[in-house]
């Protein structure tokens, strides 16, 4: 029996910011600033990365592809809030939506499969180190880095395209700031029974796979650590993993959050407090956790900014 009233809208109403009056004076500056520091301070990391030669090293390689995804990530949501401020319209066209999802789950998920490569880098440096070079050569980093945008784009492929054969009857108004699959899923018509199957098992790929590999390199190397003696080596063992291990714990602690909703839902100001967390938090803190916790990192910025001081103060003696 077929589902009346089908129809492909032309637009989406994201409701995530409609309870608070004047959302758009009080949040564009907000915003504005948080995006600023989230593509200069990802900037800033990839920037170091590639004129220190200090940091050229497969940990800090893969680094480098976190910023650049960072910087994507947060641009694929950030921008269109804040032009929404400005037009104080909380709308989307029916193909910015299509697209920004698929951007948005190729970004996340290939960030998924990035953390859990880094993981294994982690785990070949301090479980294997005599075999490291070996294992992480030149050739090798760059095929996995690769292999995890190309997975990731595959797999948002397939979400988009199951996106864009649904119906939508009676609302066009998605409780959340940005397109994604399972809010509209929720507000269609159609029979969504194939596509959470579908979804589910890819999922188990690009979520639940390097989620589990990421916990099991972080049991190897747990266990690779208490068996040092030196109470100087286990330091600096973890110092290894400690920023890696707290942007992973952020990452999925907001996807978790984002994507393992209760069926009943949350009130419409948790949802929207979930889903700004979900394209702020992460890109955000990404930068400064590796710029405050990691020695090398912050050794590389101390080097550059004397040097653009001296620079400075040579052009200004001219």
């Amino acid at each position: 029996m077929g589902i009346r009233n089908q129809t492909r809208v032309v637009e989406f109403v994201f409701l995530g910011f409609s309870g608070i009056p004047n959302s758009h004076i009080y949040l564009f500056l907000p915003f504005l600033a948080i995006y600023m520091v989230t593509v200069l301070g990802n900037l800033m990391i990839f920037t170091m990365i590639q004129l220190d030669s200090s940091l050229h090293s497969p940990m800090y390689y893969f680094l480098s592809h976190l910023s650049c995804l960072d910087i994507c990530l947060s641009s694929v949501t950030i921008p269109k809030i804040l032009v929404n401020f400005l037009r104080q319209r909380q709308t989307i066209s029916y193909n910015q939506c299509m697209a920004q999802m698929f951007f948005l789950i190729s970004f996340t998920g290939t960030e998924a499969l990035l953390l859990a490569i880094m993981a294994y880098d982690r785990y070949a440096a301090i479980c294997k180190p005599l075999h490291y070079s070996l294992l992480m050569n030149t050739k090798v980093c760059t095929l996995l880095a690769f292999a995890t945008w190309i997975c990731g784009f595959l797999d948002s492929a397939l979400h988009t395209a199951l996106g864009s054969n649904l119906y939508f009857c009676e609302t066009n108004q998605i409780r959340t700031i940005f397109c994604n699959l399972p809010p509209l899923m929720k507000i269609s018509c159609s029979d969504t029974q194939a596509i959470e199957m579908a979804l589910g098992m890819a999922s188990l790929f690009v979520g639940v796979a390097p989620f589990l590999f990421t916990i099991l390199s972080y049991i190897f190397i747990l266990s690779s650590i208490l068996r040092i003696h030196s109470t100087t080596g286990k330091r600096k063992a973890f110092s290894t993993c400690g920023s890696h291990l707290t942007v992973v714990i952020i990452y999925y602690g907001n996807g978790l959050l984002n994507y393992n909703r209760p069926s009943s839902g949350y009130s419409l100001e948790i949802d929207t407090l979930v889903s700004t967390m979900f394209c702020i938090i992460p890109p955000l803190m990404n930068p400064l956790i590796y710029s405050l916790r990691n020695k090398e990192v912050k050794g590389a910025l101390k080097k550059v900014l004397e040097s653009q001081s001296k620079s400075v103060c040579l052009h200004t003696r001219n």
